[in-house]
C-alpha cells in the first residue's frame, strides 16, 4: 500500500515538473502582459517545485528501497542549485548587467538546462520505482 501511494506521489511530482516547464510557464508569459510579473510568478512556481522535490526526497529516505530513488535525489540537488544559487545570480545579473561575466540570459539558460535535466532524472526515478529495481 505504501509503495503504491509513493508511486502515485512520484508520478504527480514528475507531472507537475514537466507541466510547469512545458505548459504553465509559456502560457503565463503569453497571457501576462507584464513580463516582469510573469517572471516573478514563474519564479515562485519553480520555488514551490523545489520544496515539493525536497519533501519527496525526504519521504524517499524513510522508505524501503531508498537507493532506487537516486535519480530523484540528483534531480532535487539540481533544483536546489537553481533555487539557492542560480536564482541569486540571475537576480544580480538582471540588476547589474552581468555576474561572473554572464548576463541574465546566460544564467537563465544554465538554469533551464539544469531544470530539464532534473525533469529527465525524475522520469528515470519514476521508471525505477515502477519496475521495482
Amino acid at each position: 500500500m505504501i509503495r503504491r501511494v509513493w508511486q502515485v506521489l512520484l508520478v504527480l511530482w514528475a507531472g507537475s515538473l514537466w507541466s510547469l516547464a512545458l505548459w504553465v510557464t509559456p502560457i503565463l508569459f503569453f497571457s501576462q502582459g507584464d513580463r516582469h510579473l510573469a517572471g516573478l510568478l514563474a519564479g515562485r512556481m519553480f520555488s514551490i517545485e523545489t520544496y515539493v522535490g525536497c519533501a519527496a526526497a525526504a519521504l524517499a529516505l524513510v522508505l524501503p528501497g531508498r537507493m532506487r530513488f537516486l535519480p530523484g535525489y540528483l534531480a532535487v540537488a539540481l533544483l536546489a542549485i537553481n533555487e539557492w544559487a542560480l536564482k541569486r545570480a540571475m537576480n544580480l545579473a538582471h540588476s547589474r548587467g552581468t555576474v561572473a561575466g554572464l548576463t541574465f540570459g546566460a544564467w537563465h539558460g544554465v538554469s533551464a538546462v539544469l531544470y530539464v535535466l532534473a525533469c529527465l532524472l525524475v522520469v528515470v526515478a519514476v521508471e525505477r520505482q515502477s519496475v521495482g529495481r
